[in-house]
């Protein structure tokens, strides 16, 4: 499914289910022809831990696709495309291991999730390496931003994102993702 982003997707995969469980195809190279992912991430968070927002300048930057294994999240991207009609404007998305949505994050976002369920388990794809140099990031709470979290009166956060800077529209004049 499009969403008002430009690139940015909602995925939903065809779930079999019975009473034994389920079966999904969580991933299959067919699907993205224009993406060629190179690394799964998988990580685990207790209750209000809040990772993000994260993003990488190019030539590192990175598409992205989320899910969510085990538990739920508000999944939150911000638009840093600046020649973009949606440029500096956020959307998020409840992912869980009930609706089985998947998020196609293209490269020009800033992403970050916040976990709502007791703990929560997530995985996501992606078409560039790490690299510490052209890694970057906005701090969760910027007033410009103004994201809708959920209650983040017990939020979790690293020392890193915590003293991530706030949102300069003016830093991304000139990146050409």
């Amino acid at each position: 499914m499009d969403t008002n982003f430009i690139g940015l997707k909602i995925l939903e995969p065809i779930v079999h289910g019975d009473d034994r469980g389920y079966f999904t195809e969580s991933f299959k190279a067919l699907h993205f022809p224009d993406h060629t992912f190179i690394q799964d991430n998988e990580s685990k968070s207790a209750k209000n831990v809040l990772r993000g927002l994260h993003f990488q300048l190019p030539p590192y930057a990175q598409t992205k696709l989320i899910r969510v294994i085990f538990g739920e999240i508000l999944d939150v991207v911000v638009d840093l495309r600046h020649d973009s009609p949606t440029f500096g404007l956020p959307y998020s998305i409840v992912l869980n291991d009930s609706n089985k949505l998947q998020l196609l994050v293209p490269k020009g976002f800033a992403h970050g999730f916040l976990v709502l369920s007791d703990s929560a388990v997530v995985s996501y794809k992606v078409d560039a390496p790490y690299s510490p140099e052209h890694d970057r990031g906005i701090v969760y709470n910027d007033p410009v931003l103004n994201i809708k979290w959920n209650n983040l009166e017990n939020v979790v956060l690293s020392q890193k994102d915590s003293a991530l800077p706030c949102f300069d529209p003016t830093a991304f004049s000139g990146i050409h993702w």
